[in-house]
Formats: structure tokens, sequence, C-alpha cells
């Protein structure tokens, strides 16, 4: 299981690290599909997206694409958010059951911000709605162990919060942040489970694939292509675990 597991990984990666995203919401998708014990999924997930945006917060921040004002205007609620909802556990069939509605909802966001994106739209110009907004997302992060830059992103290319470089770095420290909030969050919890064995490999897969997906973004594919790609592999797997839970 782990080879396979491990080229699914690589390919995720790149293929996120390409549209700026970690790639835990489909993380845990394949890992749910390929029966991988629940107690072990989102501390995996978890730690691969700090894995692949790790880097990438670097790469923004030196290159002038990272505002720490606005990314703590929206991590300062989704951070302790995260911890809190990440600390208490929650059944298996509840967890699948969100996690499907969350991927599934994150690939509508994505396809009407792509359809979208030429549109005219009303900017929130509101510092506290987007802290609020970021709180919410960060409070469904810790509950399915994604970072949340599936949502944000989305969010903020719809109300023209900047420019869609300046954007992706925000997404990438918020996936980072509330990643490891919510690693911190079940660490704490008497319920966590972790295992090197199992993860270490995935580590180096999604390590390389974020690489190479890096390099790709800048300079081969179009990032709408990217995104394309990105939202139908979440519907996919959000469409695939509510068929399998329901």
């Amino acid at each position: 299981m782990i080879p396979e597991l491990c080229l699914l990984f690589f390919a995720i990666a790149v293929l996120y690290a390409a549209a700026g995203f970690g790639g835990g919401s489909s993380y845990l998708a394949m890992m749910a599909l390929w029966g991988v014990q629940f107690s072990l999924m989102r501390s995996a997930a978890l730690c691969c997206n700090i894995a692949v945006v790790a880097g990438g917060v670097y790469h923004f921040w030196k290159n002038g694409h990272l505002s720490f004002k606005k990314a703590f205007q929206l991590s300062v609620l989704s951070v302790p958010l995260a911890f809190a909802s990440s600390y208490f556990p929650l059944k298996q069939q509840t967890f699948f059951l969100l996690l499907g509605v969350a991927l599934t909802a994150a690939a509508v966001l994505m396809i009407i911000r792509m359809v979208r994106e030429k549109e005219k739209v009303l900017k929130v110009r509101s510092g506290a709605t987007y802290s609020l907004i970021g709180g919410g997302i960060g409070l469904l992060s810790g509950m399915t162990g994604i970072g949340g830059g599936i949502y944000l992103s989305p969010v903020l290319r719809l109300g023209k919060y900047d420019s869609p470089k300046n954007i992706a770095g925000l997404a990438s420290f918020f996936i980072l942040v509330n990643s490891i909030a919510g690693l911190a969050g079940q660490a704490v919890n008497g319920s966590f489970t972790f295992s090197w064995s199992f993860t270490l490999p995935l580590l180096v897969a999604v390590i390389a694939g974020g690489q190479l997906g890096a390099r790709i973004s800048a300079g081969h594919l179009k990032p709408r292509w990217v995104e394309a790609a990105t939202a139908g592999l979440i519907l996919y797997a959000g469409m695939r675990i509510l068929i399998g839970r329901l």
C-alpha cells in the first residue's frame, strides 16, 4: 500500500504546489479511499501539508509576496479555532461525511471562482470580516485535518483581497500555521496517533513533488489549467467519499 500511496502523494503534491496549495484535502481523500487506519490519517495529512508549504512561505516572503499584516489578520482567529476543533475527536462516520462535504464544497467554490474570475466582484473591505472568514475556515480545518487554503484562496480572489501572487503567499502561510495548530491540537489529545514508518515515506514523496510542482508553476503550465485539474480531483474524491458513506 505504501508504494502506491507514495506515488499518489507525489502526484498530488506536484499538482497542488503548482496551484499554490498544500494538498491536505486530497491526501486525506486518498488515504480514505485506500483504507488507511482512521487514527493515522489526520496527523499524516497535516505533516505532509507542512512539508509542502513551508518552503513556499519562505519563497513568497523573500520575493515580496507575503504581507505579514494581512497574514495576521486572516490567521488571528483561525489558529486558535483550528487548535480547539482538532483537540476534540470526531467519530469516524462523522469525520468522513464532513470530509466528503468539505471537499465537494471546496471544488464547487474553486469552479465558481474560475467562472467568475473576469467579472466585477464587490470587494469586502472590512478586515474584521476577513478575520471571521479565516476563523470559520480554521474551525473546519481543525475538524477535518486540512490547512484550509483551498477555501481561503477562492474567497480572497472573489473578494479582490490582493493580487493573485500575494493571495498565493497568504494561502501558503494560512495553510502552514493552521496545519501546525491542528497537529498541536491532536498531539495534546489522548487519542493522537502517529507513525514514522507510515508517514516518513509520504513526507519524502510530497517534498519531492512540491519542489517539482513549484518549478512547473513557474514556467510551464498556466495556473488556470492547474486549478481546473485540482478542482476536478477534489470533486472526484469528495463525491467518492460521500457515495461510500451515505
